[in-house]
């Protein structure tokens, strides 16, 4: 079965009586890396959990396959996308290997027993994610980044699509880049399907296809990074000045923060404050 192709047509998202973005038309291609960029607040995660059909619309469409995935069985949709939260409860008492077995769940049927399958899936994803090694450890005794490597190896263990909900939480310096790794290796090799919500740019540029940079309920644009992470519209976006440095020999881009005029003034204000508030200080007789 192919990984999936999500649709997004006219989207209209938010809580209540709140939008958080309108009219969102997105086409997530197969075999592919969309990485969705924005400023906190701008309706990232809740972009992404209407993708998995995890957060209803409030108009337009969402479609799986071509059929809209408000309408899938919560089964269905499992076995086709595999969506990873920025935190989840740690069931208590729980080991790496009965969270990695959830995984299976959606591929179980009422009276069907645990296959053969089941245990090859188990056991790739917890070598793909270099958890073999705490299988039997409880959730409750591990670090952040091992128990958000453990809930990654049960997302690939369901062995659909991947949404990723800024996976690199918790992680080491090491461990995002492993993890991106995994998904440039997982697009190449097997065709997945890769959305993830990222902050870092560097990262975003290096891994990604193709960009959704969010700005005020909105899409300010997409394409691929080139396209879309410019110098501008970085600095519209996030409010922060970049330089793009380009790798004479790979051509790969990376971006370095450079203060804003703004950020100079309140550095220089600060600095003159302290120096002045020095100055009193020195100027008070003691004894």
């Amino acid at each position: 079965m192919p990984d999936p192709e999500l649709i997004a047509r006219k989207a209209s998202i938010g809580y209540a009586r709140q939008l958080v973005v309108e009219g969102l038309d997105l086409e997530i291609t197969q075999g592919s890396f969309t990485a969705l960029l924005g400023r906190n607040g701008s309706g990232k995660s809740t972009v992404l959990r209407s993708l998995a059909g995890l957060h209803p619309l409030q108009s337009g469409a969402v479609l799986l396959d071509g059929k809209a995935i408000a309408s899938l069985p919560t089964k269905s949709v499992a076995r086709r996308i595999g969506f990873r939260a920025q935190s989840s409860t740690r069931p208590e008492g729980m080991t790496v290997l009965d969270l990695v077995r959830q995984g299976r769940y959606p591929h179980r049927t009422l009276f069907g027993g645990w296959s053969m399958a089941d245990t090859a899936a188990v056991e790739e994803a917890l070598d793909l994610t270099s958890t073999d090694h705490m299988r039997d450890a409880k959730l409750d005794t591990l670090s952040g980044g091992q128990r958000q490597r453990a809930w990654i190896a049960m997302t690939l263990a369901q062995q659909g699509g991947i949404l990723l909900d800024e996976p690199a939480t918790y992680l080491d310096l090491a461990h995002p880049i492993e993890l991106l790794d995994l998904a440039r290796d997982l697009i190449e090799t097997r065709g997945t399907t890769v959305v993830a919500v990222l902050h870092d740019l560097n990262q975003a540029a290096r891994y990604s296809d193709h960009l959704l940079l969010l700005k005020k309920r909105r899409v300010h644009s997409r394409g691929t990074p080139t396209e879309v992470l410019t110098a501008p519209a970085i600095s519209e976006v996030f409010g922060v000045e970049v330089a793009i440095l380009t790798d004479p020999d790979t051509g790969s881009r990376s971006f370095r923060i450079t203060p804003t005029r703004s950020a100079k003034w309140r550095t220089s204000r600060r600095a003159v404050g302290l120096k002045a508030a020095l100055s009193c200080a020195a100027s008070i007789p003691r004894g």
